[in-house]
C-alpha cells in the first residue's frame, strides 16, 4: 500500500492521557457505586463517546449519575491535563521524520483535543490538521470523523491509513475502509487484532512497518 495521509487518534496514541482522565471517572464513579478496574476501564471506555461511557456506568449502578457530573468530570479532568499530559514516547521523532501529510481526528471536544496537543508540546505539528467528531456529530464506532478527515485533507480512503489504541476506534476505521494500525498497550492487544487492526507496539517499529 502507497501510504498518503496518515490520520491519529489523540488520546493513547499522540497524548499519554488514558490513564489521567480514567483514573478521574473511575475515582468520581466509585462514589455512587460503580467498581472497575483500570485495565478494564482501558478497553471499555478509550475511544468512546463520553455520554456512552456514563451510560455504561450507569446501567451499571442501575441508577442515574448527578446532572452535574459531566461538567465536574471535565472540569477535574482538564486541571489534571493541563499539567500532566506528555507525549506519547516516540512520537515526536516519527512525526520529524514523516514525509507525508497527516492530521489528528478525535471523538473528543475540540478544545479538549487542542489542550492535550498544547501541553504535549504537539499543537504546533498539527494546526488546521484537527477534526473533531463534535464538528460532525458523528462519534466512534461510527466512521465519520475519519472519513470527514480525509476528505479534508484531500485524500481518497485508499490513501490514508488510520493509527488507533481503542476497539472503537479501530471499528471505526474499518467500517470506513480505512487499514487501521493498533498501537498496543498490554490491555487493548487482543481486541484491536480481533477487529483487524494491524498491531504495533512503538513508534520505532510502525516507522519499520511503513516506511514513509
Amino acid at each position: 500500500m502507497d501510504v498518503k495521509c496518515i490520520i491519529f487518534d489523540c488520546d493513547g496514541v499522540l497524548v499519554d492521557t488514558e490513564k489521567i482522565g480514567n483514573g478521574i471517572l473511575l475515582e468520581m464513579a466509585a462514589e455512587h457505586g460503580f467498581e472497575m478496574k483500570l485495565e478494564d476501564a482501558y478497553r471499555d471506555f478509550n475511544g468512546r463517546n463520553l455520554k456512552e461511557c456514563f451510560l455504561h456506568i450507569e446501567n451499571a449502578i442501575a441508577k442515574k449519575l448527578p446532572d452535574s457530573f459531566e461538567n465536574e468530570y471535565r472540569e477535574k479532568s482538564f486541571e489534571a491535563f493541563k499539567t500532566q499530559v506528555k507525549p506519547m514516547e516516540g512520537i515526536v521523532t516519527f512525526l520529524n521524520k514523516l514525509k507525508i501529510p497527516y492530521c489528528v481526528a478525535s471523538s473528543g471536544p475540540l478544545d479538549k483535543i487542542r489542550l492535550n496537543l498544547e501541553v504535549a508540546g504537539l499543537l504546533d505539528k498539527f494546526e488546521n490538521k484537527i477534526f473533531s467528531s463534535y464538528e460532525i456529530h458523528s462519534w466512534k464506532p461510527e466512521p465519520g470523523i475519519f472519513l470527514h478527515a480525509a476528505k479534508e485533507m484531500g485524500f481518497i480512503v485508499e490513501d490514508c491509513i488510520v493509527i488507533e489504541d481503542s476497539k472503537a476506534g479501530v471499528i471505526a476505521g474499518i467500517r470506513g475502509g480505512f487499514k487501521v494500525y493498533g498501537f498496543a498497550n498490554g490491555y487493548n492487544n487482543e481486541d484491536l487484532e480481533k477487529e483487524g487492526a494491524v498491531l504495533f507496539n512503538s513508534y520505532a517499529e510502525l516507522d519499520f512497518l511503513l516506511q514513509v
